[in-house]
């Protein structure tokens, strides 16, 4: 086990590709910003598309003997990575806390999460050779085999950058596919160089897994349209993942796509309303509203809507706001980046315009935007209608069950859901109506769990994360038959 220091201070200024650290083929680099200072705490190399292609390539070469390579034999190195992970916590919140602006307890939860892929991936198992008898030639048996696709390249974002580039690349490796990893640019630690520094220590063969750091701007398009890879795993906004898909489709390669989503919290007027806006706070202020599942509209019963509001506003007014690297007591860190920040402050301005009410927040302090509640929202306020992705709670009034479910389905997205109701059959009912990939009763939308999948429907993205759902996505059916008895040709 690597006993090197993994702290914002160490030598971060190398990728890695085929088992070498190497600096960018232009020699530049990339500042890395801690988000709640603003200072530059260190410098990534700016990849090129040579450098992509040298990752790919790298890739290609090794992975026909890391196929080869027997399960058992894999699973030994994806046991190692694991306990590199769990060796790590410490130096992973101090890096989460400075590169992504992360809270203590949100760390925790990351780090959780992250080791739950790693520990899934060991579980995971290609479905066993079937043998079907043919429906058309007799004596003939048709044998099904499953293989790795072959090269998968993963972009993760910069939200939650650990869990959600390991739970591609973990999966990927154990079934015997090898990796090309490009994480977001504001977390290019966190979402690659410390996990490539993980697989190295974890002795990972040369070239199985391989990490660039670039912008999207420069490398993106040569990433995700390369001619090598076989998936394209993204996750991330659904106005790029239309261009990831645009791109991958002229290579053939498999877009995998968790997008945007635009999340109901659905609150009856029989709710448990003390649970309800208990929840409601954690879904809409979690990691500063930074996750694709967060609440982005509050429906609430209108005779329970002034007593959630206020209870809501309540939970927002009690969080800690300040710099998580520099205070473990902080409950509420800042948002990533200047373009988060600017479109939450517009998106709050334009809502309050069209005749919402600002009940507590809506300032921002540098990178931090306070925690937001708005009243006397419709669901075509620009806080409701787009994905806004920060620390805002709309909150929108319904009538009944059919309008509750006519705001939750006017959306274009529908990823995840959440519905919090006593009437256990009315809130299934509820649930199975809301178009969504994922919907939890009585609970707030921010949920993973490695025994269910994982994604959306609409505009939301395609195909699932998790268990024999990721299985599908890289894996590919292969149809060996076999005639075991002589065939009559017929004109031959």
């Amino acid at each position: 086990m690597s006993t090197q220091k993994l702290e914002p201070a160490a030598d971060w200024s190398a990728m890695y590709i085929d088992g070498e650290w190497r600096d960018a083929a232009s020699g530049e680099t990339i500042p890395v910003e801690n988000p709640a200072t603003r200072d530059v705490f260190t410098n990534v190399p700016a990849a090129t598309e040579a450098d992509v292609d040298a990752a790919y390539e790298a890739a290609k070469e090794a992975q026909p003997a890391w196929e080869e390579t027997p399960r058992e034999e894999r699973d030994e190195y994806v046991g190692n990575l694991l306990d590199e992970l769990n060796a790590r916590f410490e130096d992973i919140a101090g890096l989460l806390a400075t590169e992504a602006g992360t809270p203590s307890f949100r760390a925790l939860a990351e780090f959780a999460t992250a080791t739950g892929d790693v520990e899934m991936a060991l579980d995971l198992d290609a479905p066993e050779e079937e043998v079907r008898p043919s429906t058309s030639i007799d004596g003939k048996d048709n044998h099904i085999v499953y293989e790795p696709v072959g090269v998968v390249g993963v972009i993760s974002p910069w939200n939650f950058p650990l869990h959600l580039s390991l739970r591609a690349v973990a999966p990927a490796i154990a079934l015997g596919n090898t990796v090309v990893l490009k994480p977001a640019t504001d977390t290019p630690i966190t979402g690659g160089l410390l996990i490539a520094k993980l697989c190295e220590a974890a002795g990972i063969p040369d070239g199985v897994v391989n990490v660039v750091t670039g912008r999207g701007s420069d490398i993106g398009d040569r990433f995700t349209g390369h001619p090598i890879p076989r998936v394209i795993s993204f996750t991330g906004s659904t106005a790029v993942g239309t261009d990831v898909a645009a791109n991958a489709g002229e290579s053939l390669a498999l877009p995998a796509l968790e997008l945007g989503g635009n999340a109901p919290f659905v609150v009856t007027d029989d709710a448990d309303l003390d649970v309800a806006a208990r929840a409601g706070a954690f879904g809409s202020f979690f990691h500063q509203g930074q996750v694709c599942i967060s609440i982005n509209r509050h429906l609430v019963h209108e005779s329970v809507y002034d007593e959630y509001v206020e209870m809501l506003v309540d939970h927002a007014e009690s969080l800690v706001i300040g710099d998580p690297s520099a205070d473990e007591n902080v409950t509420f860190g800042p948002v990533q980046n200047e373009t988060q920040r600017d479109d939450l402050v517009a998106f709050i301005e334009e809502t309050v315009d069209a005749g919402a009410t600002l009940e507590t927040g809506g300032e921002a302090d540098g990178l931090f935007v306070e925690p937001t509640v708005l009243s006397d929202c419709t669901n075509d306020m620009p806080t409701a209608c787009n994905e806004h992705f920060g620390p805002v709670a709309p909150i929108i009034p319904f009538s009944d069950d059919e309008e509750a479910i006519e705001l939750a389905n006017d959306t274009e997205y529908g990823l995840s859901a959440s519905v919090f109701c006593e009437d256990g059959e009315r809130a299934r009912d509820l649930a199975d109506r809301i178009e969504a990939g994922m919907v939890h009763i009585n609970d707030q939308p921010i949920n993973e769990d490695h025994n269910a999948p994982f994604g959306g429907v609409k505009q939301s993205g395609l195909g699932r994360y998790h268990a024999e759902w990721i299985v599908g996505e890289l894996t590919e059916p292969k149809w060996i038959s076999v005639q075991n008895e002589e065939r009559d040709y017929f004109v031959f």
